[in-house]
């Protein structure tokens, strides 16, 4: 491909208004351009990058057993509220009338219509089954950023497995965990698998598949010594051991306090000279049309995800001013469990210990001191309902952890029979008795591979392209176009290497020398081949790799071989 025929538009400076790495160099490289709020144009250099992870991809479903199919990206609402999850996406569904009045929504992901497609399949004898897709997906994002890393319109490969049993969701389950290691392995990512919370998608187990990168939006933990790995989201906080209280601190009385003005944390600590650590706090949430009090210790945070699964409902929120003053009698930042009537109290297991602890008092600008679980409030239900913290250990193996950023490239849960039953995706076993299938989803963002990519391998001066996920394999930069006998050179070196299978860009471009070898930094193609000065002096090609910028000097008889060994050896990113 020449570039003076190439769509490739290359920018000198940073974008103002992107944020994330992988965002800048997108835009720089000529890979996107930004549309609107979430939604972008890929361009050709782009696009080669994406249909090189999406060919990665088929080849590891085929491998794994998996068949393509092709969904629709238009929904009927009844479909998705047959099994309740227009509620649980809310405004994330993208929703429309009709020109005859049916409601429709843009298919954020494809559970309800590939169970609804597998109906028909009746006999044990026509399972396992699983298929995928690679198919465009909306989501009504309140908050794109980070370029394609989290956008309203994105690309995802999304594969579904079916069993007769949970012993066939197993194997399915860990032959598409498999397939998806080999899938980030080929392109240059490394991932962690982490624990992670099921959330709307539903069923009892998942993981993710974290890229780490400063710019990643979710925040994982991980043990320094053993495999352990999960989503800040699903990280299991172990019971800590407590000290039990003293006589004397067991007999002092709960006591209310003026705490004038004083209704965050950080203030009531500092006005009664105590610890974070001493405090109570009280949180009310909406859980459908009921509510629940939930209390943590006053320097942790409340986990929502374990929240929803203590309770039964992703359909949670913080309760409203006016609803916390409704049903305790205090204005926000004064509630506490004392006296608190016709209100679930749900515990963490850290506030159980908590000796002498300090409350609101369920009246404005007053607390209560010497407060104790057991004998002044009772939870009806304690469990781990916390975010972890650098404070707490390994639930495997008690070591300390570490916190990354990152982002979520792939997920795969085992759903179970949540869709199957809803949807009457039944199946007759061996025995003849007739029950839901079980089914297992999983997912990988295709746009994020190619971001999560850049993250990982840059440098100053641009992308650093994995081998496999890279454009083009070799980019000729002649850097005097102008003069016949360098262009004829290029144009010979163009077909020699097309004609032995490699894909080339070559740079002939009437610019200057200086601007056309940063654009070939700034692309990240992985071997470099210059016509300039060393060709006019000893009729010499270099060649390079641009992840390590090492050169070499070669006749161009020899550049195929030499290219190949480069591509062949080029070292792991």
């Amino acid at each position: 491909m020449r570039w003076s025929h190439y769509f490739l538009p290359t920018l000198r400076e940073e974008p103002k208004d992107a944020e994330a790495v992988s965002h800048k160099l997108m835009l720089r490289a000529g890979l996107i351009r930004r549309l609107g709020a979430g939604a972008y144009s890929y361009l050709p250099l782009g696009l080669r990058a994406l249909q090189r992870a999406i060919a990665i991809l088929r080849e590891e479903m085929r491998r794994a057993g998996a068949q393509e199919i092709l969904l629709p990206t238009l929904h009927p609402l009844e479909l998705w509220k047959t099994t309740g999850r227009d509620a649980v996406l809310g405004q994330v569904l993208i929703r429309f009338k009709d020109r005859t009045g049916k409601e429709l929504v843009l298919g954020p992901t494809h559970e309800e219509v590939v169970t609804d497609l597998v109906k028909e399949i009746r006999s044990h004898k026509q399972l396992p089954l699983t298929v995928y897709q690679i198919q465009t997906k909306f989501r009504d994002e309140p908050r794109p950023r980070f370029g394609v890393i989290r956008s309203k319109e994105f690309l995802m490969k999304d594969a579904y497995s079916f069993d007769v049993d949970p012993a066939g969701l197993e194997r399915s389950y860990q032959a598409m965990y498999e397939a998806y290691r080999r899938v980030f392995d080929r392109c240059g990512l490394t991932v962690i698998p982490c624990e992670a919370d099921p959330g709307a998608m539903g069923g009892d187990v998942s993981h993710e598949f974290m890229a780490p990168s400063d710019y990643g939006e979710d925040r994982i933990v991980r043990c320094t010594r053993c495999a352990y790995a999960a989503n800040r989201e699903a990280a299991r906080c172990e019971p800590t051991v407590h000290r039990p209280p003293s006589t004397a601190e067991r007999s002092r009385t709960v006591e209310e306090v003026e705490t004038p003005g004083k209704h965050t944390v950080e203030e009531v600590s500092r006005f009664l000279n105590v610890p974070a650590t001493k405090l109570i706090k009280t949180l009310l949430y909406d859980v459908g049309n009921d509510h629940v009090a939930v209390l943590v210790r006053g320097d942790h945070e409340v986990n929502e995800a374990k929240l929803a699964r203590v309770v039964g409902s992703a359909s949670l929120r913080l309760s409203s001013a006016s609803t916390i003053e409704r049903l305790t009698g205090a204005p926000m930042g004064f509630v506490g469990p004392l006296g608190l009537r016709g209100i679930r109290l749900l515990a963490d297991h850290a506030v159980m210990g908590v000796v002498n602890g300090v409350t609101g008092a369920n009246r404005a600008d007053s607390h209560c001191l010497n407060v104790n679980a057991g004998r002044d409030f009772q939870p009806e239900v304690v469990a781990d309902l916390r975010v972890v913290t650098p404070e707490d250990a390994c639930p495997s193996c008690r070591s300390p952890l570490t916190f990354l950023n990152a982002i979520e490239v792939g997920h795969v849960f085992r759903l179970g029979t949540k869709y199957s039953q809803a949807m009457g995706a039944l199946v007759q076993d061996a025995a003849g008795a007739v029950k839901p299938m079980v089914m297992g989803c999983y997912g990988i963002g295709v746009n994020r591979i190619i971001a999560a990519a850049i993250e990982q391998h840059h440098d100053a001066d641009g992308i650093v392209w994995p081998v496999e996920l890279a454009p083009f394999q070799v980019v000729i930069s002649v850097l005097e176009s102008e003069q016949a006998d360098h262009a004829r050179l290029g144009a010979e070196l163009h077909e020699a290497l097309g004609a032995a299978g490699v894909e080339v860009l070559w740079d002939d471009r009437q610019q200057s020398p200086g601007s056309k070898l940063k654009d070939a930094d700034l692309i990240g193609i992985p071997v470099q081949v210059v016509i300039g000065k060393v060709w006019q002096r000893e009729q010499l090609l270099e060649v390079g790799l641009r992840s390590t910028k090492e050169r070499l000097t070669v006749p161009p008889t020899a550049l195929v071989e030499t290219v190949r060994k480069l591509l062949d050896n080029a070292p792991s990113l």
